[in-house]
Parts: structure tokens; sequence; C-alpha cells
């Protein structure tokens, strides 16, 4: 694992998070799973499967949650098992986090809870590499005092992801410029789908405008990012979470391939991984 962290902190390696926003039935799981380990060979990528256990910050009561942890952590660890792929999951409480930790390889905590202090101490005393999203309501330079919590665990293996910022009601807003400056603290992680979301856009529901993915993906790997946050699904418009900002898995691996380019050619004229 510490060998794997330090390709990821280095920049040897380009880093691919992707998966359902919410763990569905087994057939869906399997089928993202087998075709992201499809990729990962073609391409000789690091991919990380995501899939949420639970999301507790739905807009509405009504919305679908998840399995539940014990039923998602299954899931999850039939993924790992059968695909050999590595997994990350989010945490809502640090009561969660020992348990999740026995599976996962990345331990995520989600934008609205990057400030809990007790969560992300509990994450970084679980040794696993935390990936913290950066909250919509903060500034990239913040960032560095959710590093500095994590490091007081003695963990040093922090991820940040940029997911855009609120811009008035209903509309998320990336400045680029967050991502060199959030790069200082450590290695930096693009979502490329929750960018382009509409939060709570839609009666009760939030909105998105998926079009928009490979234009904001395109941008984050020209400014240098250490990697890429997919949420993916084979139908997006019947996903149970995040439907209108979810990327069709189809339209993944042509996705990689230009950004790959992209990157290399940001390497070859600067040197900057």
């Amino acid at each position: 694992m510490n060998q794997w962290w330090n390709k990821i902190n280095s920049g040897n390696t380009f880093l691919i998070i992707a998966g359902p926003c919410v763990l569905e039935e087994e057939p869906i799981v399997f089928s993202i799973a087998d075709q992201l380990k499809h990729i990962s060979q073609l391409l000789d990528l690091d991919i990380v499967f995501k899939g949420s256990f639970d999301k507790a910050n739905r807009t509405s009561i009504k919305s679908y949650r998840g399995p539940g942890l014990d039923r998602g952590l299954e899931l999850l660890r039939s993924v790992k098992e059968k695909y050999n792929l590595k997994i990350t999951t989010d945490v809502h409480l640090p009561s969660q986090v020992d348990k999740v930790a026995k599976i996962v390889d990345i331990i995520q905590i989600p934008a609205f809870l990057c400030r809990q202090t007790d969560l992300l101490l509990a994450a970084g005393h679980s040794g696993k590499i935390v990936n913290v999203k950066k909250g919509q309501f903060i500034s990239p330079d913040d960032t560095g005092y959710i590093v500095e919590k994590i490091n007081s665990t003695g963990n040093q293996k922090v991820l940040l992801t940029e997911r855009g910022s609120c811009f008035g009601y209903h509309n998320l807003i990336v400045d680029f410029t967050s991502l060199p400056k959030m790069k200082k603290y450590a290695p930096v992680i693009f979502d490329a789908t929750h960018s382009v979301q509409k939060p709570g856009a839609k009666a009760g529901q939030s909105g998105g405008e998926r079009n928009m993915i490979e234009y904001l993906s395109r941008a984050a790997a020209a400014v240098g990012v250490n990697g890429l946050f997919f949420e993916v699904h084979p139908h997006p418009e019947k996903a149970l979470s995040d439907r209108e900002n979810s990327l069709n898995i189809k339209k993944l691996l042509p996705l990689l391939k230009m950004l790959l380019r992209i990157r290399q050619s940001v390497i070859n004229q600067t040197g900057e991984k």
C-alpha cells in the first residue's frame, strides 16, 4: 500500500476513481466493475471502484439512499475479490470507519463533512489513504487545515478532491486556480461529474449538465491533477442517484484516452506531473 501511495504522491501514476454514485443491484454493480477492469487493463491505469453504501445527504427523504453498511460492504468485497480492483466508499460517521477500513483501499470523506474533525481523525487513524472532497463552501486554502487534522494522527496519506464551489442557488462553478493551490497540501483529484451537478435544481433532486463533463475534465488534465473522479453508469437516465450528472460508462474509455494524451503533453512541455 505504501508503494502505491508513493506512486500517487509522486505523480507517477494517474489515479482514476470511478463507479456508480450509489450501490445498486448486484448485476449493475458487477457490470460496471467488469467494464472498469477492462479499461484499466487496456490503458494500464490504476482504477479504483467507487460506490456508496449510503447516500446520507440526498435532497429528499423519498430518495434512494443505498443498500446500507453491511450489504454495501458485502458488494464492495465481492467487487474487490472478483475483479481485483481497489475500492473506495464514503463514510458519514466515525463509528463506520473501522468496519469500512477492513474492505476499502481509500476512505472517502463527503464534501459536506469535510470539516468534521472527529470523522477526519477516525479516518486518519485507520491508516488508509483518506480522500477528502473539498466542501462547496470552503476556499482551496482552507483545505490545508483538513490535511493538518489528518496528518495529526500520523497519517500522511491524504488526497483532496475538487468538486466545484457554490455559485448562487442550484449551481456550482469550478475555479481552476484551486487545483494548484490545493496541490500545496496534498495530491489533487478532480471530480468531473459532481462539478457539473446542479444541487437541488429539480423538485427534490439535483440536476446536472452531463454534456459538460468532457470539457471540465479536459481542463483539469491540462491544469495538472493527480487523478480524476467519475460517476459512471450503463444507463445514466435510470441511475438511482445523480442520474443527471453521471457519465455513460461507454464514453469513459475514449475520454480517458484523450485525457491521458493531454496529461502527457503537459508533462512533456513542463515536466510537471
